[in-house]
């Protein structure tokens, strides 16, 4: 099971890896903050202190057109912020 999906980055998530130390990533649904920990350990080589996690809702969107009611959604995902030890960082903009 791949847990790690993709990092979130965003202008809130970037200023919160300069300021706090803390960094996002969109993670398996099915993954627990055990799993989490090790695998941002193991991909990244950095400590982790905290990891929490978080199941983000599908957005509904309805459009009305010509041919009548157009209705969908985004797809629900878990994301997960994770907090690293004191002097460790993720660049995720180097091309490793």
């Amino acid at each position: 099971m791949n847990i790690l999906i993709k990092p979130i980055i965003t202008e809130k998530a970037t200023k919160d890896a300069e300021d706090r130390n803390v960094f996002g990533f969109v993670v398996n649904p099915k993954a627990n903050k055990v799993e989490i920990k090790k695998a941002v350990e193991a991909a990244y080589g950095v400590s982790v202190e905290k990891v929490r996690t978080m199941n983000v809702r599908p957005d509904r969107k309805t459009r009305y057109t010509k041919t009548g009611v157009q209705t969908g959604k985004t797809n629900a995902y878990k994301k997960a912020i994770v907090q690293v030890a004191e002097g460790d960082t993720i660049d995720f903009y180097s091309n490793i």
